[in-house]
């Protein structure tokens, strides 16, 4: 018979494209086949995940109640859920679990499948080069393709393909994926770092240090300068004239800090020298940082990394409007202001080079989930410039999240390693909120920015962080998502104030 090829209904697009390159003829009929790209039991490994829309509170799925929803069982964290895919998805997964119960599955064209995923508060099976920032990749049975400890051996979303002409090992190559985690307010100063000098200098990081040191960048965003002559640290609020001793440097240290940003309001309170001192102290244990310097040129200077074949240019800027919060200037070190026509033609030129740039403000502080009335203004400018992430280190209570355009802009993550746990407002009510953290885990692979994944934590002790329970975490989620404007109506419970039995500080 004169050569052709049968394309299996299950194949991926990549993989049918690149058939294309093989000089064979096609034909429908797999008896007329002399070659055939198929399902096989080898070959090129192809990854798929489970996705939802971005503001989906669920993390985690079992196997099996994935198999029951596919046989038509709906209990389970899927029941109300539609599950969107392809036509070849279908295929493949049909080929390896068998038909679907009726009213399962919905086949769409693969470009269609977000935007009505979205409308339909629908689940989607796609494969993993479709992940996009709007998806939430949702774990299954504790493993997910954007994890970097992924095992692809004990994964079940997968299926080989085999053929008689050369194809890639995979759809998913590990070394091309690279995580990124963007941290809120730092300031190591006041109770947290009275509890500190009794419970050690690493105590604030024991219980979120591994999530930081697994990632490939941690940035931390440090707000003070670190002072020789700084007084021994006091818990109370009344001090706002902030240092840090050096030897707190180890806690970021041992946390994995990989980029310092230095757009904070208290970096020039213990004067310039403090802040020079400061500077060669990252330099010193080659942490690099940026939004700040010796002055406003080198405050202006990106961070440019490449990671795994990513480049990832970090930028940031002061963006409050108070003249007590000095800038850099020609002559003296301080934190950049934000001057958007000078990033404005960086971010050009970097997009240009193929970077993915990251952009983190200190701007106003509202002790609401809302931002205040400038940060939309400034925040989206740095989208419309070129930023594919926008994230606020200034927000000392967490704050609300948006899609705009082809950016992810998150107006504040809350404190990281600073003693809020609590705050009164002006009319002297007392609120908690400022112990809520999020630390936002950005995925990258091959070049793309994939999406963001919501860590959250709960501040202890008045120094160290927590995970989240899983009833905290989803409560919280819940209520960012509705004050974001992503789901239609308020969760069902408040977001918890979690009971915790605090260890009493002794102060000096």
């Amino acid at each position: 018979m004169p050569d052709a090829l049968w394309i299996d209904p299950a194949v991926p697009a990549p993989l049918a494209d690149l058939s294309q390159t093989w000089g064979i003829p096609l034909t429908d009929d797999p008896a007329l086949a002399t070659q055939k790209l198929e399902l096989f039991n080898s070959g090129s490994l192809w990854i798929y995940a489970l996705v939802a829309p971005f503001p989906t509170v669920t993390d985690d799925v079992a196997y099996v109640d994935l198999l029951s929803t596919w046989k038509g069982v709906t209990a389970g964290p899927l029941a109300g859920h539609d599950l969107l895919m392809a036509e070849s998805t279908l295929a493949a997964f049909t080929a390896l679990w068998g038909e679907p119960a009726l009213g399962v599955v919905r086949v769409l064209p693969a470009e269609q499948i977000k935007d009505e995923a979205w409308k339909e508060s629908a689940w989607a099976l796609i494969p993993f080069e479709e992940i996009q920032p709007k998806w939430k990749v949702l774990s299954v049975d504790g493993q997910s393709p954007i994890h970097k400890n992924f095992d692809a051996n004990i994964y079940p979303l997968k299926a080989y393909f085999s053929s008689g002409f050369p194809m890639p090992e995979s759809n998913r190559n590990p070394s091309k994926l690279a995580t990124v985690i963007l941290t809120g307010v730092t300031a190591i100063v006041r109770a947290t770092a009275a509890t500190m000098e009794m419970k050690g200098v690493t105590y604030p990081g024991e219980l979120i240090g591994d999530w930081f040191r697994e990632a490939d960048v941690l940035h931390i965003s440090n707000e003070v300068t670190f002072d020789k002559d700084c007084p021994p640290p006091r818990a109370g609020y009344r001090n706002f004239i902030l240092c840090s001793d050096p030897k707190y440097m180890d806690l970021l240290l041992d946390v994995g800090v990989d980029v310092v940003e230095l757009t904070g309001d208290h970096l020039r309170d213990r004067g310039n020298e403090a802040l020079l001192e400061t500077l060669d102290i990252y330099k010193k244990n080659n942490i690099p940082y940026y939004g700040g310097g010796t002055n406003a040129e080198e405050a202006r200077q990106p961070v440019l990394m490449e990671v795994n074949g990513n480049k990832i240019a970090f930028m940031g800027c002061n963006g409050k409007r108070v003249a007590k919060y000095p800038k850099a200037t020609d002559t003296s070190p301080g934190p950049a202001l934000c001057d958007f026509d000078d990033f404005g033609e960086q971010m050009d030129a970097l997009r240009a080079q193929g970077y993915q740039i990251i952009f983190t403000f200190q701007h106003e502080e509202c002790y609401s989930a809302k931002p205040c009335y400038t940060h939309e203004e400034a925040f989206h400018r740095a989208a419309d410039e070129g930023a594919i992430i926008v994230s606020g280190s200034q927000a000392h209570y967490p704050h609300i999240m948006e899609f705009y355009g082809d950016s992810f802009i998150h107006y504040g993550l809350g404190n990281l390693f600073f003693d809020q746990m609590t705050y009164i407002l002006p009319d002297g009510k007392v609120i908690d909120e400022t112990r809520h953290e999020f630390y936002d885990r950005h995925v990258f692979y091959d070049g793309r920015y994939l999406g963001v994944e919501l860590l959250t934590g709960t501040l202890e002790d008045y120094s160290r962080p927590r995970p989240m329970t899983a009833a905290e975490r989803s409560a919280f989620l819940a209520g960012y998502f509705y004050l974001s404007g992503w789901t239609a109506s308020p969760p069902p419970t408040p977001v918890p104030v979690p009971t915790v039995t605090l260890t009493p500080i002794a102060l000096p």
